[in-house]
């Protein structure tokens, strides 16, 4: 005969298995499902995004090749329909009749989670401005993983997606973001790595940085150090293969020597009107323009 201690065990048992039972269960409501696919080892795709893809009605892949391929390896067989640069504004309108008629529709990229650097933001927006569902199914993501592998500050990040393959547009890319007090986060092809990292080097400067390939696959690879001695290893080595991100420290902070900026602003607010002066100023000395304006003001007070 069982206790009536070991009745209240197995029953506290198969309560917790029916709650966790109906917590999983895929939804069954209509709506366009954002799913993180893995980057690289096929086990990173979480349970839920398991039970999307097998509850979902058709899945939009940015290649359906790729997606495929991790169907078959979980057993999953729903209908596959690309969705990608090249024919989004014509599959787009197709998509969301079928999300308001009813259906769900999980959206996947090759790798990683969907939206980033791919056109899937568009149909998000479009999908929120009809009041249909979006629900976000969370996962593994290259610009992620990369940081937390790099060794560099956590704290404050920018996701800079692909740099301009061309160097003149790439320099501009990077002077942009080059002052940016946050670590920053780029993707990049292996063909043109060694060239990124020069840029990277001339135009931000020697910081330190991580360039992170192939990950959570078998081969993955970290490398680190500053970006002169980054980009010389790549420079002479042949092109690495696989998908690569970069991550690059951020700015170190430099202190305005005050009494110099007084003095260089006073002469040029001689000849200038003061807004002119605060960012001549700030440019030759590479100072923030907003700290040199409020310099300007204050001794604008004081003439």
């Amino acid at each position: 005969m069982q206790s009536s201690k070991t009745k209240s065990s197995e029953s506290g048992g198969k309560r917790a298995e029916n709650n966790l039972a109906r917590h999983n269960a895929p939804s069954e409501a209509a709506g366009l499902y954002i799913v993180a696919t893995p980057i690289g080892n096929a086990r990173d795709i979480t349970l839920r995004g398991l039970d999307v893809l097998g509850s979902c009605d058709l899945i939009a892949a940015e290649d359906t090749r790729v997606t495929a391929k991790l169907m078959a390896i979980y057993g999953i067989s729903k209908p596959l329909t690309p969705y990608n640069d090249h024919n989004a504004v014509r599959e787009r309108p197709r998509l969301l009749a079928r999300v308001a008629g009813g259906a769900r529709l999980a959206l996947v990229s090759d790798a990683g989670t969907p939206l980033i650097s791919d056109p899937g933001y568009k149909l998000v927006r479009e999908a929120l401005a009809k009041g249909l569902s979006v629900h976000a199914i969370p996962g593994p993501s290259a610009a992620l993983t990369a940081l937390t592998l790099a060794g560099l500050p956590t704290n404050r990040f920018l996701f800079a997606g692909f740099l301009p393959s061309k160097q003149g547009e790439r320099r501009r890319t990077l002077e942009e973001v080059r002052g940016v007090a946050a670590s920053l986060i780029f993707f990049e092809a292996g063909r043109r790595i060694a060239e990124a990292l020069a840029d990277m080097h001339s135009v931000l400067g020697d910081r330190d940085a991580a360039v992170a390939r192939e990950l959570t696959k078998l081969h993955e690879e970290v490398r680190r150090g500053s970006l002169g001695s980054l980009a010389s290893e790549f420079a002479t080595q042949p092109p690495p293969k696989g998908e690569i991100t970069v991550v690059v420290a951020p700015p170190i902070a430099s202190t305005p020597d005050v009494a110099r900026a007084d003095a260089l602003l006073e002469k040029a607010m001689a000849y200038m009107p003061l807004s002119a002066a605060a960012d001549l100023i700030s440019t030759a000395l590479d100072f923030p323009k907003r700290a040199i304006y409020e310099r300007a003001l204050s001794l604008k007070t004081k003439l």
